[in-house]
């Protein structure tokens, strides 16, 4: 392992740290966190000598930009779309959520498929870039949208923790959306997969 790639996975690990230490609620989880943050960090500072091509996207000198989330829109043979029931609120959305540090924009819709719905997916177009700033609560961080649509490869699979529920849906009886994306987000990037539009803003 090279200079850049130890300091790519220092990033990585300060990165879930940073992710834990938001989201956890046990004590124990959030000890760790803060030792691994704490760990990394210090790494970090000690490679400094070392002149990397990427900076710390945790410091605070780096230019702010709008953060970037993925939605994959998924229809079975029967033309319904596949949603996730989120554990937080008990609604449902699209399998999405942020993009991680350098993963490309399809490696990151395919990991939140399989995180949350266990679905295996090819990637077959991109249907919307979306600005989700609007939609959202003033303090909300500024946000992008990369909206695609996905083929299922395999039957689905286990999913992780963050959802409790996934199926497929008739698009004229929709459940609930979750608060995460807003209705009219939701059914934008729905319909706008279902006709075969592309949303560019």
């Amino acid at each position: 392992m090279d200079n850049l790639q130890f300091y790519d996975y220092l990033l990585k690990a300060e990165s879930i740290a940073k992710i834990g230490l938001l989201y956890s609620t046990d004590p124990y989880a959030l000890a760790n966190y803060r030792d691994l943050q704490t760990l990394t960090t210090e790494m970090l500072e000690n490679f400094v000598h070392v002149k990397f091509d990427r900076p710390n996207f945790f410091g605070r000198d780096i230019y702010p930009t709008p953060s970037v989330s993925v939605r994959t829109v998924i229809f079975d043979d029967k033309k319904r779309v596949l949603l996730v029931r989120e554990a937080k609120d008990g609604m449902f959305s699209l399998p999405g959520g942020w993009a991680d540090l350098y993963e490309s924009p399809t490696e990151a819709a395919k990991k939140e498929c399989l995180q949350e719905a266990g679905a295996v997916v090819e990637i077959t177009r991109l249907v919307a870039v979306l600005n989700r700033t609007p939609f959202k609560k003033p303090t909300s961080v500024p946000e992008y949208a990369l909206v695609f649509e996905g083929k299922l490869m395999q039957p689905l699979g286990e999913h992780e923790y963050e959802t409790t529920e996934v199926g497929y849906f008739d698009l004229d009886h929709l459940p609930p959306f979750s608060h995460k994306v807003s209705t009219e987000e939701m059914l934008r990037m729905i319909h706008a997969t279902a006709r075969g539009q592309t949303i560019i803003e």
